[in-house]
């Protein structure tokens, strides 16, 4: 395989610390079945998981006592994933080791946050004392915007538990739109991506975060790329496997970089034109917002995750967006080679650390 090709398999191209990894709950006992019509005329059983919970109920789903009082609230099964604390960070924040809401959305604009945060919760861990009559609208403000200055790029929502709550993001391209890993499957954000000109690929950064990929992949019958290291029997069926070291394109504005450490076989997104880093679980930036390399979670290779983390000063890039952990935008790529220079100094000879 050449450099500069994408390199693939079974189709013709045509196109943190991660804390709570151990502790992730299963969903299924919390929600139940429910027949739905269709318009054909068919009987369709969708699965409808509770929004709300008896706020004094004990065990596993019980309201947690860090909690203040008020209508919002994080339950006993968080995974201390950080995704609420970054989307509302006015309602939310951690205590011991666990989300919960210190202060109740007093704003309209708050309010949505939280339900975004709700709505995004990979395991439910997010309730409302009463059953919320505006979550559906809040579901369908998905895909978010990144911001005014990062034009096309949205984040997806709906972290899925499958990939330990990782960040899915949205590309708008003139070449073929890009669904950067899995979100959980929603038929609801499947109908806004395709308001958005649809899904073209579905470029996996790596094998930890593929969550529902196959249910994305028969809604929009796009074509999945992954390396061929990453492959396992999920994934076996994936179009495009790259092969090699690459860097492999699609197109003149994607470039594909190979970013082995945190598995033997991670690669990450480069979106030239817009200056733009999807980095899987290579990197990522912390609570207090300084770019951080989990040790913790290595699968493969530190000190080659290290060197990888090197080799991204040659590119030119001022937006971060992270599987795990928080966006970062950087002044220039000095701050950005700065950063990265600052990691790998401070890791050399380390053999563990946290994120948080």
């Amino acid at each position: 395989m050449e450099r500069g090709a994408l390199g693939m398999s079974g189709a013709a191209l045509g196109s943190g610390s991660f804390v709570g990894k151990g502790i992730v709950s299963k969903l299924s006992k919390f929600s139940q079945e429910v027949p739905i019509s269709s318009s054909s005329g068919k009987t369709k059983i969708c699965q409808v998981r509770a929004v709300s919970t008896d706020s004094s109920k004990t065990g596993h789903r019980g309201r947690r006592e860090q909690n203040v009082d008020g209508e919002f609230y994080v339950d006993r099964s968080c995974i201390d994933c950080d995704t609420c604390r970054w989307m509302a960070p006015d309602v939310f924040r951690r205590a011991g080791e666990q989300s919960a809401v210190y202060n109740q959305p007093s704003t309209p604009e708050s309010r949505l946050r939280s339900l975004q945060a709700l709505v995004s919760c990979p395991t439910g861990s997010i309730r409302t004392v009463t059953p919320s009559k505006d979550v559906l609208q809040a579901q369908d403000t998905f895909p978010l915007p990144i911001h005014e200055d990062l034009r096309g790029v949205y984040h997806c929502g709906f972290h899925s538990e499958k990939s330990f709550a990782a960040s899915s993001y949205f590309i708008q391209r003139q070449d073929g739109n890009i669904l950067v890993d899995s979100p959980r499957f929603s038929e609801r954000l499947a109908k806004r991506l395709e308001e958005l000109g649809g899904v073209r690929y579905m470029f996996l950064t790596h094998k930890d975060d593929v969550a529902d990929h196959k249910r994305w992949q028969k809604r929009f019958n796009c074509e999945r790329i992954l390396h061929a290291i990453e492959v396992v029997p999920d994934t076996a069926e994936v179009e495009m496997k790259l092969e090699g070291t690459g860097p492999w394109t699609l197109g003149d504005d994607v470039e594909l970089i190979f970013t082995p450490g945190h598995t033997r076989g991670h690669v990450c997104l480069f979106l030239k034109d817009r200056g733009a880093m999807f980095s899987g679980d290579h990197m990522g930036a912390s609570m207090e917002n300084e770019m951080f390399l989990d040790t913790v979670h290595n699968w493969f290779s530190v000190e080659k995750q290290l060197e990888s983390f090197e080799a991204l000063t040659s590119y030119n890039f001022t937006w971060l967006l992270p599987g795990h952990g928080r966006r970062l935008k950087f002044q220039d790529v000095d701050e950005k080679n700065a950063a990265i220079r600052k990691v790998v100094n401070d890791h050399r000879g380390l053999s563990s650390g946290r994120w948080n």
